[in-house]
């Protein structure tokens, strides 16, 4: 008996594995956690494998989600190209989009790259910079769209991205605990060195700034260079890095969350297209395979 697999289904399972959660998958695919819940139990009655290993504290992708991660998300992006095919009007107009440089420093160029193919008529005018000053320009109505990240100082937003926060050390570092930890830091207002302060203090470690940094490259490379150690998103640890967490005996830190802000600002037309691809097409693979 033919079996066609639901659409609706595949999402929840690429948005669970590309967020670690049922409960961010929730808010990616606009669904409740239960609701999600039941597409990967639907999901795995229809193809009789289980595609996630779930304990009280981890959510890990079997060795089946593995294998069904590449065609899950081939069949999503057949689907969302057919259906923009024939749905999608033809839109011209410049979107001034501010993106955090917390945010996907590797891959954004590629993203928007493959949203230019998709949308021709719509340019993206893309300015980067620290999430402070993209929120005082959206503001001031220098920006239409802003991806920044979500803190105190902006709590609200389409959640868009969530990964652990890390340590990243110089490469062979190890802690001198009984003197300051050096911090590697961004000028105020910026978060990291507060949160970096106080998980320190948290673990009864004391801390020392010793490099103010203008940018998260200029972050990495003062810590490639021995100046001392920053807490940053996992995907910024890099070669030449090392990354640390409570696994090695370092405090724990929380989430970084990415949220896009001012959609409901920006005329729907040209805002939509762009929401929609990047709801339905980021993915943080943040899961280990279970053998």
């Amino acid at each position: 008996m033919r079996l066609d697999l639901d659409m609706d289904l595949m999402r929840a399972f690429v948005a669970v594995a590309d967020t670690g959660s049922f409960t961010a998958a929730a808010e990616v695919v606009g669904r409740t956690q239960s609701a999600v819940s039941q597409k990967i139990l639907r999901l795995e009655e229809q193809l009789g494998v289980r595609v996630f290993s779930r304990t009280s504290r981890t959510l890990s992708l079997t060795q089946d989600g593995h294998r069904l991660m590449p065609s899950a998300r081939a069949l999503l992006s057949l689907n969302d190209e057919t259906v923009r095919l024939f749905r999608t009007p033809q839109v011209e107009g410049t979107i001034r989009l501010g993106v955090a440089d917390d945010f996907m420093p590797h891959q954004l160029p590629g993203l928007l790259a493959r949203f230019g193919r998709q949308h021709p008529g719509i340019h993206i005018a893309l300015t980067t910079g620290m999430s402070c000053d993209l929120i005082a320009a959206r503001s001031e109505g220098q920006l239409d769209l802003a991806i920044i990240k979500r803190g105190t100082a902006a709590p609200d937003g389409r959640l868009l991205w969530r990964e652990p926060m890390v340590w990243i050390a110089p490469e062979g570092f190890t802690p001198d605990t009984s003197r300051p930890i050096p911090l590697v830091v961004l000028p105020p207002p910026c978060s990291y060195r507060g949160i970096a302060e106080e998980a320190l203090a948290g673990h009864g470690w004391s801390a020392t700034v010793t490099c103010t940094a203008s940018s998260l490259m200029g972050i990495q490379g003062a810590v490639r260079g021995g100046l001392g150690v920053t807490v940053l998103g996992r995907s910024f640890a890099i070669d030449g890095l090392d990354m640390f967490t409570p696994a090695e005996g370092w405090p724990a830190l929380p989430d970084m969350e990415i949220a896009l802000l001012g959609e409901d600002d920006t005329p729907a037309d040209l805002a939509e297209p762009l929401v929609t691809f990047l709801t339905e097409t980021l993915a943080v693979p943040r899961l280990r395979v279970v053998a």
